[in-house]
C-alpha cells in the first residue's frame, strides 16, 4: 500500500475515493496480505499460521475473538513485552475506548501508521461536503473539540482516546493554516486544554467573537455539542463581559488559554457584546444557533444510533433550519467508513466503508438475533467478506488491524443499504448486547429507541420535552421490570404535577406496547417480567452522570449516554436524583 496515498486532500482525496471503492475486493485482499506478512511472527498470530503467510491459512485457522481474547496480550505490551506479540511495527501508545458500553475501557495497541490512516478519512469529509454545501472555504467552522488527560501504560507508553492521540498528533497541530476548510474558529491552544471547562468557555467565546463567520458548527458527538449549548446558556453572560471589556474572565487560568484568548478579544467590542446579549436575553432559545451564527449552512454531529435521541434537542435550537451531518463511523479500534450523502435525513445516513482503513469481515445475523454474546465461539467458515455482503441484511461487523488486532468482534450490528462502486455501504443499527433482558426477552438498543420515541410524543401535546433517558434492568424484586431514567425539560407553561404523573404513566404502557412480542408475552401472559418503570430525575442529572464517566477515565469527545447502565456507582447518581417513580398501570396487549 502506498501510505503517500494516505495523505490526498481535495480533490485528490476524492479520486482516490474512487479508486478504492471500484477496486474494494483487490484492496482489501492486498490489504490482508500486507498484514498477515507483516504481523504473521507475531507470537499471536504465528502459534496459528505456524509459519505461513498465505490468507487462506489466516482464514481457516485464525479465530473470531472478542476482547478477552486479546486482552492478556495487550497487557504485556502494556507491562513492557515486545510489540512484536502481536505487530509487526512498534506500538507507539494504547487508545482507550469511551468505556460507556459496558463500563470499563479497554485498550487497544496502535501503530504510527494508523494516524495517516485517520487523517485519510478526516481529510475525505469536507471534499465530500463541498459537493453538496459550496461555499465552505469562505468562513470559518466552530467545532468544538476537547483532549482528555493521559495517563500511562506500567512500561510509559502513553494511554489515551483516540481523538486525544489525533488532536495532539502533527496531522492535526501541523496541518496547514492557509487551508480555509481547517480554519476553525477554537485556537489550538483551547483545543488542548485538559480543564474541559476552561476549553469549552474559551471554544465558545472565540465562537462568538467570530460569529458572523462561522459557516458550520458542531461537536464530535450530539451529546457534546448540546452541552456545549447548555454551558453557554450558564455563562454567555461572562462571555458578553470579556467581548466588552477585550479581558478574559478571571476564572480562566490555564496560561495557554489566556495567550491564545488574548488577541481574539482584544481590543473591547462593545457593539458585538450587545448584539450577543440581545439574541441570548431573548424569551426563547429556540433557533439560537440560526440568530448566533447566521451563517451557518449545517451542524456536524454524530446524530446516528444512540445519538439520535438528540435529533430533536438539535432541531429546537436550530429550529429544523440547519441539516444534521453525521460525518463518519469510527471506534476506537479502527476508522472505518464516511458518509457521503451529508443532506439525507439521520434516520437514512449510511456509511461507505472504505477498504483500505482494515480489513473487513461479517457475522450473517437474523433481522432478530442481534444478541448474540460476545463470548460465544463463532466459526470461521461463517464469516462473509466485504465484497459478499448482501443488501437488506444484518452483520456484526469483525475487523483485522495492522495493529494486532486479529479478526476482532467490534460489537456492532450493521444493515447493507446499498453499495457505492464496489464498496458496501451500512446503516448503524445498534450495539451488540447493550440490552435490557430479564427472561427469554432480548431488547435491543434500537428496539428501546423506538420505543421511546412513540412513547415521548405523549409529553409534547404539555409542551414538556425528553431531554435524555437510559435504562437497567432491576432484579432486586420479583419479578424484575425494566427502569428508565427520564430527564424532561418544560418549554413554555409547566404541566400540572397530577396531570404530568399521569401522562408518565401512559408513557409507561406506550413503551410496553412498542416493545417485541417476546417481551409483552413475558409481561402480560408469562408474567416472568413486572410493569415497566419510569424514575423522573432531577434538571441536570445527566450532566452529572456524564461527568461521573468522564472522572472514570472517559472522554468528553467520545462520551455518548449508555443506554443500558451497568455501573453500580451511576445507578447510585441516578438513584439519588430520583424525584418521581411511575409504574405502567396495566398489561401491555399481548396476542398469542
Amino acid at each position: 500500500m502506498d501510505g503517500k496515498k494516505l495523505e490526498y486532500k481535495g480533490e485528490e482525496a476524492l479520486m482516490e475515493l474512487e479508486r478504492l471503492t471500484m477496486n474494494a475486493d483487490e484492496v482489501q485482499e492486498e490489504l490482508l496480505k500486507e498484514i498477515v506478512t507483516r504481523n504473521g511472527d507475531t507470537e499471536y498470530l504465528s502459534k496459528y499460521l505456524r509459519g505461513s503467510k498465505d490468507v487462506s491459512t489466516f482464514k481457516n485457522r485464525v479465530p473470531v475473538i472478542s476482547y478477552s481474547g486479546i486482552q492478556p496480550y495487550i497487557k504485556r505490551v502494556a507491562n513492557g513485552e515486545d510489540s512484536s506479540l502481536v505487530s509487526g511495527h512498534t506500538i507507539v501508545e494504547m487508545l482507550c475506548s469511551s468505556g460507556t458500553s459496558n463500563g470499563e475501557p479497554k485498550l487497544m495497541p496502535s501503530i504510527a501508521e494508523d494516524l495517516d490512516r485517520r487523517t485519510f478519512l478526516y481529510n475525505l469529509v469536507m471534499p465530500v461536503v463541498n459537493q453538496y454545501i459550496p461555499g465552505l472555504d469562505e468562513g470559518k467552522a466552530m467545532f468544538l473539540n476537547f483532549v482528555k488527560a493521559e495517563m500511562s501504560t506500567p512500561c510509559g507508553l502513553p494511554a489515551r482516546a483516540v481523538l486525544t492521540s489525533y488532536y495532539k498528533s502533527k496531522h492535526y497541530r501541523g496541518r496547514p493554516r492557509n487551508v480555509p476548510f481547517l480554519d476553525y474558529t477554537s485556537p489550538d491552544q483551547t483545543v488542548l486544554c485538559e480543564d474541559s471547562n476552561q476549553s469549552m468557555y474559551c471554544q465558545l467565546l472565540a465562537g462568538l467573537v467570530f460569529r458572523h463567520q462561522v459557516l458550520r458548527v458542531g461537536a464530535v458527538f450530539a451529546s457534546a455539542f448540546l452541552r456545549a449549548i447548555s454551558f453557554l446558556e450558564k455563562n454567555w453572560v461572562k462571555m458578553c463581559n470579556d467581548i466588552r471589556k477585550g479581558k478574559l474572565d478571571a476564572s480562566i487560568t490555564d496560561p495557554e488559554c489566556q495567550l491564545a484568548m488574548s488577541s481574539i478579544i482584544t481590543p473591547p467590542n462593545p457593539g458585538l457584546a450587545d448584539e450577543i446579549e440581545e439574541i441570548c436575553g431573548g424569551s426563547s432559545w429556540k433557533g439560537i444557533l440560526c440568530r448566533l451564527w447566521p451563517k451557518a449552512k449545517y451542524i456536524e454531529a454524530v446524530v446516528t444510533g444512540s445519538m439520535a435521541q438528540y435529533i430533536p434537542s438539535l432541531e429546537y435550537y436550530s429550529d429544523k433550519k440547519l441539516p444534521l451531518f453525521s460525518p463518519m463511523y469510527a471506534s476506537t479500534e479502527s476508522f472505518f467508513g464516511v458518509n457521503l450523502r451529508p443532506l439525507d435525513d439521520p434516520s437514512e445516513v449510511s456509511f461507505t466503508l472504505l477498504p483500505n482503513m482494515c480489513y473487513y469481515e461479517f457475522i450473517p445475523l437474523g433481522e432478530n438475533s442481534w444478541s448474540l454474546d460476545e463470548e460465544t465461539e463463532v466459526p470461521s467458515n461463517e464469516l462473509v467478506s466485504l465484497l459478499q455482503v448482501k443488501l437488506g441484511c444484518y452483520y456484526e461487523l469483525v475487523v483485522t488491524t495492522f495493529a494486532g488486532l486479529c479478526r476482532y468482534r467490534i460489537g456492532d450490528v450493521l444493515q447493507v443499504t446499498g453499495f457505492y462502486n464496489k464498496a458496501p455501504q451500512f446503516k448503524f443499527i445498534c450495539r451488540r448486547n447493550v440490552a435490557l433482558s430479564l427472561d427469554n426477552d432480548k431488547t435491543s438498543e434500537e428496539d428501546l429507541h423506538k420505543s421511546i420515541t412513540v412513547a415521548k410524543k405523549l409529553l409534547e401535546p404539555h409542551n414538556v420535552i425528553l431531554l435524555e433517558y437510559t435504562s437497567f434492568a432491576d432484579t432486586s424484586s420479583v419479578p424484575g421490570h425494566y427502569v428508565l431514567y427520564w430527564e424532561i425539560g418544560h418549554n413554555k407553561s409547566k404541566i400540572a404535577n397530577s396531570s404530568l404523573d399521569e401522562v408518565l404513566k401512559e408513557c409507561c404502557i406506550s413503551v410496553e406496547e412498542e416493545l417485541d412480542y417476546t417481551y409483552r408475552r413475558c409481561r402480560s401472559h408469562d408474567k416472568a417480567i413486572g410493569p415497566l418503570e419510569i424514575r423522573l430525575v432531577k434538571p441536570g442529572t445527566f450532566e452529572a452522570l456524564m461527568d461521573f464517566y468522564i472522572s472514570q477515565g472517559g472522554s468528553i469527545n467520545q462520551y455518548k449516554t449508555p443506554r443500558c447502565i451497568n455501573s453500580k456507582a451511576a445507578l447510585k447518581l441516578l438513584e439519588s436524583n430520583v424525584k418521581g417513580c411511575f409504574l405502567s398501570p396495566r398489561d401491555p396487549i399481548w396476542i398469542p
